[in-house]
């Protein structure tokens, strides 16, 4: 289903991603006076200086950068990233008004981390779906796009300037530190809800018997198999050369039938960590798997 182009279950997603980032600013960075990177660590900063409301502040930064994101990322994403942007703002402004307390003054190793959890997870469900938080969220798409950095290290590196200029203002040594860590684990759930939380194998396998080996896999695991050619760089024989992307809980199951088949087969297994296609993204009438 879709409103004015965009998908609504993006939408939902981007909004429940906003409510988990906002939940941890408010409950873990504010409550135990941690600072944070990027856009939102300046709205801290703000607010710890001069008491302005990080909920309104974090609509009026990300307007010049909204322009950028429209002319640069296109309709959609500047739609999405609207979204994101008021969603965050106002759930800022909602766990601020029905906050609930916790105390993690006296382990501030705790409270970081789970303040780079919960930015980490709303983050990553955010990006994930096509939207952003605006500010260093639209940037660090830019970089990843055109230079090939990963969403996690463009923002770290954004948010590590922010966080100098937070510990030479209002953040003592102590604190400081802590924020780098909530930032570090932060940058680290990003990349792997970026990546997929589930992963799928990529097998690889050389045997006399592929054709047996493709046959069986494909009747019995409902499992494509693309055949390959190689040839033995010792041997110089020709060779056919299978490779297979299956579900991880399934590498057991084709290990079993590769073994049944040809015991001598030569297997190489490794992590892929996002699938799109038949099977994967897409049903058996090539319709996107909702």
């Amino acid at each position: 289903m879709k409103i004015f182009g965009l998908r609504l279950k993006n939408i939902i997603l981007i909004i429940l991603g906003s409510a988990v980032f906002s939940f941890g600013i408010v409950h873990f960075n504010i409550q135990n006076e941690l600072g944070e990177g990027g856009f939102t660590g300046i709205t801290l900063l703000l607010l710890y200086l001069f008491n302005w409301d990080p909920a309104i502040m974090n609509i009026v930064l990300n307007i010049p950068v909204l322009f950028i994101g429209w002319r640069i990322l296109g309709r959609t994403t500047f739609l999405y990233s609207l979204i994101g942007i008021v969603a965050v703002s106002v759930f800022i402004a909602l766990s601020q008004r029905f906050m609930i307390t916790i105390d993690l003054s006296d382990d501030l190793t705790l409270a970081s981390l789970f303040a780079g959890v919960f930015i980490g997870v709303g983050l990553g469900i955010i990006f994930r779906y096509g939207g952003t938080t605006g500010g260093v969220d639209i940037i660090a798409r830019l970089i990843n796009k055109y230079l090939g950095w990963s969403m996690g290290r463009a923002m770290f590196v954004f948010d590590a300037l922010v966080i100098f200029v937070s510990a030479i203002t209002y953040l003592e040594h102590v604190r400081g530190m802590y924020t780098l860590v909530a930032v570090f684990v932060g940058a680290k759930v990003i990349d792997f809800i970026q990546e997929g939380a589930y992963a799928a194998r990529g097998t690889t396998i050389i045997s006399e018997k592929s054709e047996e080996i493709s046959q069986k896999v494909m009747q019995e695991m409902d499992r494509g198999v693309t055949v390959l050619d190689g040839r033995g760089s010792f041997s110089g024989s020709k060779r056919d050369v299978l490779y297979c992307v299956i579900a991880k809980n399934e590498i057991v199951r084709l290990k079993t039938i590769i073994e049944q088949i040809d015991p001598h087969a030569f297997v190489a297994v490794s992590h892929v960590h996002d699938v799109m296609g038949e099977g994967f993204t897409l049903d058996e009438n090539k319709n996107p798997i909702e």
